[in-house]
This record gives structure tokens, C-alpha cells and sequence, in this order.
């Protein structure tokens, strides 16, 4: 679970399970896998650290463990 705030200034909590994309456009878009999107404050850096982070803390398999520029061209294709 990641800590996103709406634009409104109110947080909320997020399964990191559930997202399917992240878009800067240039606000940043969270799409779930349910169809709902999120508009949040924090950046497509912020938000990667942050599912980064859910992911490790949880010890689930993932690609993490793959050097940073290999994430970020994965992220990047997947946002294509």
C-alpha cells in the first residue's frame, strides 16, 4: 500500500497491486486496474520510489532488483 495525496490535499491509501499506469501529462495520473484514475501531487519519480519502496518492504518479486535505468526504460515503455 502507497500514500498518495489527491489535489485537494487529502491523502489517501493506494494498493500498489491495483495500479496499472502512471501518467505525467503533466499532472500526475494513476489508472487502477479497475478502470478508476487518480489525479495526485506527487511526480511519476516520487510515485515509482514509492511503489519501489512497498515493493521491497513486502519482499515481493518484482522488477526492483534491476539496475535504475532498466526500470526506468521499462516504466517508460509501458507509458507508451
Amino acid at each position: 500500500m502507497i500514500e498518495v495525496t489527491r489535489l485537494n490535499g487529502k491523502k489517501m491509501i493506494v494498493n500498489g497491486d491495483h495500479i496499472e499506469k502512471i501518467d505525467s501529462t503533466p499532472d500526475t495520473i494513476i489508472s487502477l486496474i479497475s478502470g478508476r484514475k487518480l489525479l495526485v501531487k506527487e511526480s511519476f519519480d516520487e510515485l515509482l520510489d514509492k511503489l519501489f519502496a512497498w515493493r521491497q518492504s513486502t519482499g515481493t518479486p518484482s522488477f526492483m532488483q534491476i539496475d535504475e535505468e532498466i526500470r526506468r526504460e521499462i516504466m517508460d515503455e509501458a507509458l507508451v
